[in-house]
């Protein structure tokens, strides 16, 4: 039995004891586990385990110097091993990932610029670490996040056509000249030609106002952006108005989740269940024109009950059924919202731990570490989101297309 494997076997023994576990922590546990992880990769390393000769050893230790390593379940005390000749760090302690060096940053920047220190505090409890960081450090991590970030926000994005393209947006609250203000922050993704999906861009503004959404849209086109055949996102007016103003030529297609919200929240309470369930017939039509006749049905029942759901879901036919308009493999892809929701969600529980954002700078570190991240996977994923050969007829052959109007300015 191998030296850590030996150690692993006396701290599991001392867990079944009952009287050892009330006494042993889980960062005892997690420094122990983590401990025998470094000699083992250092035996591996270097060919040979501690005390033992072997004719392939490439390199002796020379004893130990500690560190702490702060994690989720408390400090942690470990003991990096030196060698007589080179250098050794574990593959296992290698700087943190982007998202939570922001994290960090964002943390340390609040207590930069006057953030309450109990509330930082706070918020360096909740994540189990004790022992801090200092601001060098903060300094060396804020710069690379930030090389990352902006390696995202300002790439070229003409290597290939995005056939479709979703944009959101989600609000924090950053404090600005002394006072805490809601911003938004805007965020596009997009599928490639190729079937795959990226992160196009990020931005933060005070509001999602027509002026703000045409220069973040302006700036994709800038970067390259082409080839875009339908947007899909809610039915904010200067989102919609900036869609109709830089991407000419591209359809519209209202969120249907979005637009079911709106529907039911004009609608009496005990009619909420029947207007949701009428509205997801038309979704589960086999063609275009089925879906059309089935959305008009559906107004026609609806108008001695309900009229003003009646008349709202009658002005944005067209706009909800822009899809159909497309292949229909694609359809649950882009009749909705969905996959840049799933993202927002994401953002919000990272954003949710700082509550209060000491800058918009801080803000663009913390999501666009996680964007940089989300891009890096989707790029990677070893399934396409969309198969390639569905959207050949899109970006090839846009003649056998039906024209398809944009959607027109409010």
């Amino acid at each position: 039995m191998t030296h850590y494997q030996s150690a692993m076997h006396e701290l599991a023994e001392r867990l079944q004891d009952a009287d050892a576990t009330l006494t042993t922590s889980i960062a005892d546990i997690l420094g122990a586990a983590i401990q025998e992880l470094i000699e083992a990769e250092l035996s591996a390393r270097i060919g040979a385990e501690p005390g033992e000769r072997t004719p392939w050893r490439t390199a002796q230790r020379n004893g130990h110097r500690p560190k702490r390593l702060s994690t989720p379940a408390g400090d942690v005390e470990l003991a990096i091993p030196k060698l007589r000749t080179g250098s050794f760090f574990p593959e296992l302690l290698e700087p943190r990932r982007r998202i939570d060096k922001a994290l960090w940053a964002v943390i340390m920047r609040a207590y930069v610029t006057g953030t309450s220190t109990r509330k930082v505090d706070d918020l360096v409890k909740a994540l189990g670490c004790d022992s801090g960081i200092s601001k060098s450090t903060v300094s060396r991590i804020c710069k690379l996040i930030d090389d990352d970030v902006a390696v995202l926000r300002q790439r070229r994005l003409d290597h290939l056509p995005f056939v479709y393209v979703w944009l959101d947006a989600t609000y924090v609250h950053v404090r600005e000249h002394g006072q805490v203000i809601s911003k938004a922050v805007v965020i596009a993704t997009g599928c490639r030609a190729d079937g795959h999906r990226e992160v196009l861009g990020v931005d933060i503004g005070h509001s999602e106002n027509e002026t703000f959404w045409t220069e973040f849209l302006r700036g994709l086109v800038d970067r390259g952006l082409d080839g875009v055949r339908l947007v899909v996102s809610d039915a904010h007016a200067g989102l919609r108005a900036a869609i109709t103003r830089v991407l000419q030529g591209a359809a519209w297609q209202r969120c249907r989740v979005h637009a079911k919200r709106n529907l039911l929240a004009v609608a009496r309470h005990q009619h909420r269940t029947v207007v949701s369930a009428a509205v997801s017939t038309i979704f589960a039509q086999p063609d275009a024109d089925a879906a059309r006749a089935q959305l008009r049905r559906v107004v026609d029942q609806l108008i001695p009950i309900e009229p003003a759901v009646a008349e709202r879901l009658q002005a944005m036919e067209d706009d909800l059924l822009a899809y159909t308009s497309f292949p229909p493999v694609h359809w649950s892809k882009i009749w909705s919202n969905n996959p840049i929701e799933r993202l927002n969600r994401e953002l919000k529980r990272r954003t949710d731990v700082v509550q209060i954002f000491p800058d918009p700078e801080s803000v663009i570190r913390l999501v666009g570490a996680l964007l940089v991240e989300v891009s890096d996977e989707l790029v990677a994923a070893p399934r396409r989101y969309i198969a390639e050969a569905t959207l050949t007829p899109l970006t090839n052959q846009e003649d056998r297309l039906p024209s398809l109007p944009a959607a027109p300015r409010t």
